[in-house]
């Protein structure tokens, strides 16, 4: 499998991963653990759009209201044409149907529904923008908290629960507040004026269509209260099957090479079943709503129909005023109908913005130091001294690590798996902190540097290469970003890597796809050095550089590091003890603790742990 990674130039977070798949958002119905706090946390939020969101209410306010009084009208043309039609036949000397007023009556109709159509595109049009720009600036907030935020946190959680917050958490909350917000205004002021308006006709058949509201309410809260659990198991493992999906991209290689086709096609499918399962129940329940509210709401219209006819007979009401009536009754309805919607559309958005919210609260990392020491003028000397660490506080796997570097030496940290080589590493360049003693650079404690000041100070050449996709110079590039043209052939040069790049269709200019797999291992590992030859930096750090290439290539990435290694302070990791025996210093560990130290031969002398393990590598080579 590659160990390429797809990327952006800057190396952003975002290059690579998971898309919305189907269903891809959030369930609505998903409940946040504090609606309340949560809720006030996003309108805390959303309280530099105040103008916007007051022009929005406005607007769906006016847009509701034109609406309101359209029925009202439409019924006094109703009872216009009833009146005609009805004097035309008793015969008392009506000249009909007055074409001429109905006329009138439908144009300050027409007006009013385009003047009400016209405010909720304005209204539509403006909450899109806000709930954009909420949107826009989340990402950006999270893109920048996850430059924020210690190594622990992503060494914890999978890239795809990281992923997430960025992708289907942000999109929810965008179109779930664009939809709620201006749903919720727009039946508040639908069931306020529509109300006024059926207790002007008769407050007898309002009173009588208020009837349905308890059945209605009773039925939305059970159905509400029967789909939650379905809704949050559906998004449980909608995360399940995304992060599932991801890792298996992610090795598919390794999947094909190990025929773990079946395994992995089995897994997915269980968790799809089960996916599928609470999906479909939560997605029956609530579509249930729809068709059982409209049965109630037919029965209203037939007790409207039969009371109103009574009303007109005895004179109470006119004609036309039964039909404003059935209108305002759906227009009751449908708010009525949508307040289960709101409510899950509510759910939905405090539940998506408690994760983006939770992941903005995070820890972060100290960036910056009081009177940061600036790395200008160090030579790269390092000692470590007393140095005890652990990833939990109840377990410690660096006991008590002691060592003095020279600038410009050449430092090899060998032992067994596990034995925290690695760990010495991140700690020196403070991916995390120590738990007691201290690690100096130049006299300097490390905590006493901003870190990405400190960061600058080392350059990396990793087992896992990490190229992303651009041109063979934009990758060597990175290194150091207005480096020239020229200086990136002479850093291709010296890691031993410019001929294989002229070679190539396009030379510098080629474009690595997201697999690199138009390059070999140890070619992505010479570009990998010429990058940070590149950069230039006074401390290097090789974890396992060589381990994954043949032998002959592995003299020419040697060769290539040693021209890197030249005039810099260098910590080299490696489990093949042949390849570090020309270090300057050797440090031995073994559970987390240096048990020998000294030059090979010396090591080698003294016959202890280095010398067994040497020994044991030499043998195997001599039986292969």
């Amino acid at each position: 499998m590659s160990n390429t990674k797809q990327g952006t130039r800057r190396g952003g977070p975002f290059g690579h991963g998971p898309g919305h798949g189907p269903g891809g958002h959030m369930g609505s119905g998903e409940k946040a653990k504090d609606f309340k706090g949560t809720m006030g946390k996003l309108f805390q939020y959303l309280g530099k759009y105040r103008i916007a969101v007051l022009l929005v209410v406005i607007f769906a306010i006016g847009s509701a209201a034109f609406s309101i009084i359209g029925p009202k009208i439409m019924g006094s043309a109703t009872t216009e044409i009833f009146n005609g039609l009805m004097g035309k036949i008793s015969g008392d000397g009506s000249t009909g149907i007055d074409f001429g007023k109905i006329g009138e009556i439908l144009i300050k109709l027409l007006v009013l529904y385009i003047v009400s159509s016209l405010f909720a595109f304005i209204q539509g049009y403006i909450m899109t923008g806000v709930s954009q720009k909420v949107s826009y600036n989340l990402r950006q907030s999270i893109s920048l908290k996850i430059n924020r935020m210690p190594m622990k946190y992503f060494e914890t959680r999978t890239h795809g629960e990281v992923l997430s917050r960025v992708t289907n958490d942000v999109d929810t909350l965008s179109q779930s507040l664009n939809q709620s917000m201006t749903q919720v205004i727009t039946s508040i002021t639908t069931v306020i004026g529509v109300l006024v308006m059926m207790f002007s006709i008769s407050w007898v058949m309002t009173l009588v269509s208020l009837l349905i509201l308890p059945v209605s309410m009773l039925l939305i809260s059970l159905i509400v209260k029967r789909s939650q659990k379905y809704f949050r198991s559906q998004q449980e493992y909608l995360g399940h099957v995304n992060g599932e999906v991801e890792e298996v991209y992610g090795g598919h290689n390794i999947v094909r090479a190990f025929n773990g086709e079946k395994d992995v096609t089995d897994k997915f499918n269980q968790l799809n079943d089960t996916l599928y399962s609470s999906a479909w129940k939560s997605q029956f329940l609530s579509g249930m709503m729809q068709p059982l509210m409209m049965f109630i709401g037919n029965l209203g219209y037939v007790m409207v129909s039969i009371l109103g006819g009574w009303l007109v007979i005895k004179n109470s009401i006119e004609v036309g005023d039964i039909q404003s009536f059935i209108q305002y009754v759906r227009m009751f309805n449908q708010p009525i109908a949508q307040v289960a919607q709101v409510a899950n559309l509510l759910q939905s958005t405090a539940a998506a913005a408690e994760r983006v919210f939770e992941f903005l609260d995070e820890e972060e990392e100290d960036q910056t130091a009081e009177n940061a020491v600036s790395i200008e003028g160090l030579t790269g000397a390092v000692e470590f001294k007393n140095v005890q660490f652990g990833y939990t506080p109840e377990k410690t796997i660096i006991h008590n690590f002691t060592a003095s570097v020279k600038p410009g030496q050449k430092v090899a940290i060998v032992g067994p798996t596990g034995a925290g080589k690695t760990t010495m590493v991140k700690l020196l360049m403070r991916f995390y902190d120590v738990g007691a003693g201290e690690i100096l650079v130049d006299g300097h404690n490390v905590k006493d540097f901003n870190r990405s000041e400190l960061r600058q100070m080392f350059g990396m050449v990793l087992q896992d290469t990490w190229l992303f996709n651009g041109s063979i110079r934009e990758n060597i590039r990175y290194g150091r970003l207005d480096a020239t043209d020229e200086q990136v052939v002479e850093a291709a040069k010296a890691a031993h890597v410019h001929h294989f790049i002229q070679t190539l269709a396009g030379g510098y200019d080629m474009e690595l796809n997201e697999e690199a797999g138009n390059v070999s291992q140890g070619q992505k590992q010479l570009l990998t050095i010429a990058r940070a030859i590149l950069a230039d930096p006074p401390i290097l750090i090789l974890d396992e550089a060589t381990s994954s290439v043949d032998t002959r290539t592995e003299v020419r990435i040697q060769k290539a590091m040693d021209n890197l290694m030249k005039g810099r302070t260098s910590f080299v990791i490696a489990h093949r003890l042949s390849t570090i025996r020309d270090a300057d210093l050797i440090l031995v560990m073994k559970d987390g603790d240096i048990v020998e130290q000294g030059t090979h031969d010396d090591l080698l002398a003294a016959g202890g742990f280095y010398a067994n393990l040497y020994n044991s590598q030499f043998e195997q080579a001599e039986a292969v």
